[in-house]
């Protein structure tokens, strides 16, 4: 059983649901994105996202109109493999299409992009064995962005990256629940 906490980026609160594997992420219409699916490698018993980036998966899957073979959607920071600033610590990046061939993968990045519904879709010339896309707040990580300021009273799943790190290094902040108290 996963606990899942999602930003709702409609009310700023931050929501809690409990899945198992083989069910469907909070959000996310016709079981197109399982739990499994988005957690991929992760062994964290905790996964965050945000509404938008599961709408956003949703439109994609939609338009696409078959299935999207998921690699992974989330990590934690301290599982490694991505830069500092990967927007899968966010839950809100998806490399998926890893089966599918280089011209049904350019097909699918070409939508993702001309669908409009993510922040950023990375070019074939850096992920060219499979697709990335995110809902990522601000700027992409690989220019001058990065991830946003949180100060008190942020709300959202860079707060719970925050936290994460902060834990991971042995500081207390009250567990993890995306909200910026101190």
């Amino acid at each position: 059983m996963a606990k899942i906490i999602v930003f709702n980026n409609d009310t700023n609160r931050m929501e809690t649901y409990y899945r198992n594997e083989n069910e469907a992420m909070p959000y996310n219409t016709n079981r197109s994105l399982l739990v499994s699916e988005f957690r991929g490698s992760s062994q964290s018993p905790t996964l965050w996202t945000t509404k938008r980036a599961m709408q956003s998966w949703n439109s994609t899957r939609y338009l696409y109109g078959r299935p999207i073979p998921v690699g992974f959607a989330f990590k934690r920071p301290w599982e490694g493999g991505h830069s500092n600033q990967s927007q899968h610590y966010a839950g809100v990046a998806f490399d998926v299409g890893q089966r599918l061939s280089n011209s049904e993968r350019n097909t699918l990045r070409n939508l993702a992009r001309s669908s409009g519904v993510w922040s950023y879709v990375e070019p074939a010339s850096l992920t060219p064995t499979w697709v990335h896309f995110d809902k990522r707040f601000g700027r992409p990580a690989c220019s001058t962005g990065g991830y946003p300021v949180v100060r008190r009273g942020s709300i959202s799943t860079y707060v719970l990256i925050a936290q994460d790190d902060l834990n991971t290094l042995g500081y207390r902040t009250g567990g993890l629940d995306g909200i910026f108290r101190k």
